[in-house]
C-alpha cells in the first residue's frame, strides 16, 4: 500500500511517498501505522501518544476523508485506498 506523507514526516520518511506491506487481514489503519513504523522508527514519537492514540493534530485520511469520520485507527483499509498522514501543523 503507498501511504502518502507531508511535512516532517517526509523527512523523516525521506520520500513523499512509501510503500508500506499490506495484508488483507490487517487492513485498519493503525495496522498500517504500524508497518510505517516499523520501517521508520523515529515515525513513533511524532504519530502516536503513549496509549496508542493519535497524537493531537495528526490526521489520517484514505481517499480524502479524515478517519475521524469513519473508525478512527480502525477504519479499514483497501491496498488501492489513497492513504495520507499529515503532521501537525503550525504557522501564522
Amino acid at each position: 500500500m503507498k501511504v502518502k506523507v507531508f511535512a516532517n514526516f517526509r523527512e523523516i520518511c525521506q520520500s513523499k511517498e512509501v510503500t508500506v506491506p499490506y495484508q488483507e487481514e490487517n487492513n485498519r489503519v493503525i495496522d498500517i501505522l504500524e508497518s510505517l513504523i516499523q520501517m521508520f522508527p523515529p515515525l513513533e514519537d511524532e504519530v502516536f501518544t503513549p496509549d496508542r492514540t493519535l497524537k493531537p493534530f495528526v490526521h489520517v485520511f484514505i481517499n480524502g476523508r479524515n478517519i475521524i469520520h469513519e473508525d478512527g485507527l480502525h477504519t479499514r483499509v483497501k491496498a488501492d485506498d489513497q492513504f495520507a498522514l499529515f503532521p501537525p501543523v503550525a504557522g501564522g
